[in-house]
């Protein structure tokens, strides 16, 4: 492969051949060593896990038939503090690309330096914020500097593990998802500045980019749905290089207080992969096939409303759970990237043809040739599910089973083995000699039928006489089947000239416990709920159940003279006669109670500092003041400058909940005398995907008394017609809508929430730099526009409701000054001093032990943290994450490689001081299957 890098002034020749594995690629595909390759890619990041389960993650992508790891490399995990690397442990993350090239998988290697990835800042790390003139994600010196530090620790790690220097690196990435922050010309200076920083030192893989490109790198596209449209972009702008979906969202993030994010069913995720296979991608990465957690405080922040923080479970309605436990869209991934593999060949060489192929109103047909081969993808648009018949070239008809929405696959002569053409609808999930025998494995429904037609140039010999309804023609060179797809696998053997193969017709749910283990054999096991691969090459698995009826194919089976499996079967039971674990028992908590009104000033600044100006990553930060008053009083606080939620409370009581940021208001009640006011404020993830990337956190800007807060979403005119911009309104506005608002004894306000671009204040638009409508959230100082009495705001509206739109009024004068910031210690003395009465802001800890755990089960332990408000949980001294229990998230992961078998140390702070009476510990439904070995080593 020759990779030349002209506009750079560089030119990069590689000579593969001459190192390691060849890797090279034209327009249909990669490929590696003089092989073309569908990469099936599981996208996993190695720093949402401890690294004791690396390789149980991994290797259930393999099994899914995942031939490729994609990852991302996050700076703030290796630079947490400026200078101190760290790439030991669980952040060894050479050791995470051994691991893949050990399971046989090549890697994507993604080391930003932006990631986004739902991360704490995309990825940098916090200090980088305190640099002077820092401009991030452009041509900045002062940011391209840190950058460029960064690159020469990580990028010798990739570098050494190329496939050119005997390692599976495959591919690197530049940056990412530039495209979406600035266009292909925009970005082209600072997008080719990094991609020659990474050839500089050593990167001589292809290079890649998605959503936004480089010259002289191939761009993939990032996407759920559209697959055509998107398959058509890149063939404009790159006709001559595979077509990668460098980002499959199998699933989506979540955020505090909002659904949960399962909108993207099993049944979607497959029909969404086979429209990207239709299109004619020859690569799809699964982001993310296993999503993982957010320990610490490293879940990030995203633009819209205000205040969308991810939750600490990073699940990501995944493929593989966030506890590494397979789930429905793992089984549809299996299957789909299975038929991948069975028609690896035929997927990369074929190309789109016309339609020579008729069918009934309602089923839709597409197709793919290669060699008188042809592929057909057939679409329902029907309401029910039937079996519909389509006519193929020279008249053949076939029944083919459609679900509504559903795209089936339709082999059209498809050459098995030679000599040997099949034609049936499904899915085709294996086609390999295993021995002496020619193995096909049909995938149906459960009780679903399956018309086959095999053709040859020598006579067919069927060997299951009678036992399924066939027809063969007077030649014996073409025999036609019905086959149902029963619980119990049908075996139909054939034998064409010397070859014998063996038909195996496999219903829904025995499909989705069939495992292909690839190694210097194929080999099958078929009827495992679930399997795992030892270190050592123990395979092991859980039983399909009491109705299955597993079997093994490949070298661990006994075989007959004629080289067939003689059908031994292996019986583990129904995997749940294990003795039940009992869960930890969580008793006797100590509590220990904020002293909010004896704590220490940590030194006195005229406003409120934020959390990076105080040199701080994550945690909790507590404001405090004094406001003196000469009579008990009402008055509503202006915070000019708020990134995260806060508490306030007044001489140790609470008063408020602050959920609104940017800029926010609170009404707050003093007293005649001294008032101590403070703030509990938890750093809730810092934005990982903005154009205004590197905000403060906490609370960093001037708090107003007296101010006033006026909600802006009711009572707009569009002509003489009000408008609630709360409410649903039907299509866009013709024109942009107004309304007026008094400004008296205040001289400066800020305009917050779902802004639209065009707005204008008193006639003059407000600019807002890099903006976009979508955002949905905003906060604007306006005080240059105003004038004292009535002013008139105008602003185009698109799309409503709006979330929010306020106006907040104060006066300059009216400033709180002389606040301290004391950050909110973890290591907290429950022995001395505990607490069980006092309110608020409260630690609790408990100690637990582990039950005794059998060596043949898997266990995955949970916490419940039902009846507790906000806060953070420490496990024997480690950061769990955040918790919030106001949804989607209930339960949190706890890792089984951070436990000891007795003392284990359970902390929750809890910001309303709720006792933990109902929390719990408990494992996981499948914590109790047994795991029996299916092959001894």
């Amino acid at each position: 492969m020759t990779y030349t890098n002209e506009t750079s002034g560089l030119q990069t020749l590689i000579d593969n051949s001459q190192q390691g594995t060849q890797l090279h690629y034209d327009a249909k595909s990669f490929i590696i060593g003089g092989k073309r390759v569908f990469l099936n890619i599981a996208s996993i990041h190695y720093f949402r896990m401890p690294r004791q389960e690396w390789r149980e993650v991994l290797v259930k992508a393999k099994l899914a038939g995942m031939n490729c790891v994609d990852t991302y490399f996050a700076w703030n995990v290796h630079e947490p503090e400026e200078g101190k690397w760290d790439f030991s442990g669980d952040n060894d993350c050479g050791a995470f690309l051994d691991l893949c090239a050990e399971l046989g998988l090549w890697v994507i290697a993604r080391p930003g330096p932006f990631i986004c990835a739902e991360w704490d800042f995309g990825g940098f790390p916090y200090w980088l914020k305190t640099k002077e003139n820092m401009q991030f994600r452009t041509d900045n010196e002062a940011y391209l500097r840190y950058v460029y530090l960064y690159f020469d620790q990580i990028v010798p790690i990739i570098r050494s593990r190329q496939i050119t220097q005997d390692g599976t690196v495959i591919l690197v990435q530049v940056e990412n998802e530039y495209g979406y922050l600035a266009g292909d010309v925009l970005g082209m200076s600072y997008m080719n500045g990094l991609r020659d920083a990474l050839l500089e030192r050593g990167i001589d893989v292809p290079l890649i980019t998605c959503e936004g490109g480089a010259e002289g790198t191939i761009e993939g596209a990032n996407f759920w749905s559209g697959a055509d449209g998107h398959y058509e972009k890149l063939m404009r702008k790159q006709p001559d290089v595979p077509k990668l979906v460098t980002e499959f969202w199998t699933g989506w993030f979540e955020h505090w207080g909002a659904p949960a994010a399962t909108q993207k069913t099993p049944v979607l995720y497959e029909k969404r992969m086979m429209e990207a296979i239709r299109a004619g991608f020859d690569g799809i990465s699964h982001y993310m096939f296993f999503g993982g957690t957010n320990f610490g405080g490293y879940g990030g922040r995203t633009v819209g409303s205000s205040d969308i923080y991810m939750v600490t479970s990073y699940d990501y309605d995944a493929p593989l759970s966030e506890y590494g436990r397979i789930t429905a869209k793992f089984r549809t991934a299996k299957k789909v990237s299975l038929f991948t593999q069975a028609l690896g060949d035929f997927l990369l060489e074929s190309e789109p043809m016309d339609n020579m192929a008729r069918c009934e109103e309602g089923i839709q047909l597409q197709g793919r040739e290669w060699n008188g081969q042809k592929l057909w993808f057939a679409e329902s648009v029907k309401q029910e599910k039937g079996m519909f018949p389509i006519t193929l070239e020279s008249g053949r008809t076939l029944p083919v089973s459609i679900k509504p929405g559903q795209i089936v696959p339709i082999l059209d002569r498809i050459e098995i083995c030679p000599g040997l053409k099949l034609t049936s609808g499904g899915f085709l999930i294996g086609n390999d000699r295993i021995g002496e025998v020619r193995t096909v494995i049909l995938a149906g429904d459960d009780g679903g039928r399956t018309h086959i037609i095999f053709e040859s140039d020598q006579p067919i010999h069927y060997d299951n006489a009678g036992s399924i309804p066939h027809e063969s023609s007077p030649d014996g060179r073409t025999l036609h089947m019905d086959v149902f797809h029963f619980q119990t696998s049908q075996r139909i053997w054939l034998k064409v000239g010397g070859q014998l193969v063996e038909v195996i017709m496999l219903n829904g749910y025995m499909s989705d416990r069939a495992w292909k283990l690839q190694g210097n054999e194929v080999r099958w096991a078929i009827g495992w709920e679930d399997l795992d691969l030892g270190a050592e090459g123990r395979i092991s698995g859980v039983s399909g159940g009491s109705d299955c009826d597993p079997f093994l194919l490949g070298n661990w089976d006994r075989k007959g003279d004629d080289g067939r499996d003689t059908g031994d079967r292996i019986l583990h039971g129904s995997g749940n006669d294990t003795k039940p674990l009992l869960s930890p028992n969580l008793s006797e908590w100590k509590r220990k109670t904020v002293p909010l009104l004896s704590l220490g000033s940590g030194g006195i600044a005229e406003r409120p500092r934020g959390f990076a100006e105080l040199a701080l990553a994550f945690g909790y930060l507590i404001y405090s003041s004094d406001v003196e008053c000469d009579r008990d009083q009402e008055s509503t606080l202006i915070f000019s400058a708020i990134q995260d939620s806060a508490r306030l409370f007044v001489n140790g009581r609470e008063q408020a909940m602050i959920r609104q940021v940017g800029a926010a208001s609170a009404v707050v009640r003093l007293t005649k005398g001294r008032n101590k006011l403070q703030l509990l404020v938890q750093h809730m993830g810092s934005l990982n995907f903005s154009p205004y990337l590197g905000e403060e956190k906490g609370i960093f800007g001037a708090i107003y008394m007296d101010g006033s807060a006026i909600e802006l979403r009711r009572g707009w005119y569009c002509g003489e017609e009000v408008v609630h911009l709360d409410e649903v309104n039907p299509g866009p506005f013709a024109s942009a809508l107004t309304r007026t608002f008094e400004l008296m004894e205040n001289d400066q306000a800020i305009l917050v929430g779902a802004l639209n671009s065009g707005l204008r204040i008193n006639g003059r638009e407000v600019l807002i730099d890099g903006y976009q409508n979508w955002f949905a959230y905003h906060a604007v100082d306006i005080s240059a526009y105003l004038v004292k009495g009535s002013n008139l705001i105008e602003m185009p509206v698109s799309q409503t409701p709006l979330n929010r739109l306020e106006l907040l009024m104060f006066n300059r004068s009216r400033e709180l000054r002389n606040w301290s910031s004391v950050l909110l210690e973890d290591a907290v003395n429950f022995e001395e001093g505990s607490d069980s009465i006092g309110s608020g802001p409260t630690w609790n800890r408990s100690k637990f032990d582990l039950p005794a755990i059998s060596e043949d089960i898997n266990p995955k332990l949970k916490l419940r943290m039902t009846g507790m408000s906000k806060g953070y949980l420490l496990l024997n001294g480690r950061n769990l994450g955040r918790y919030w229990q106001i949804g989607p998230q209930e339960d949190y992961k706890v890792p089984m490689a951070w436990l000891k078998q007795t003392g284990n140390e359970l902390i929750l702070f809890d910001e309303e001081g709720r006792r933990p009476d109902r929390v719990k510990l408990f494992f996981d439904e499948q914590s109790n299957r047994s795991w029996q070995p299916l092959n001894e080593t």
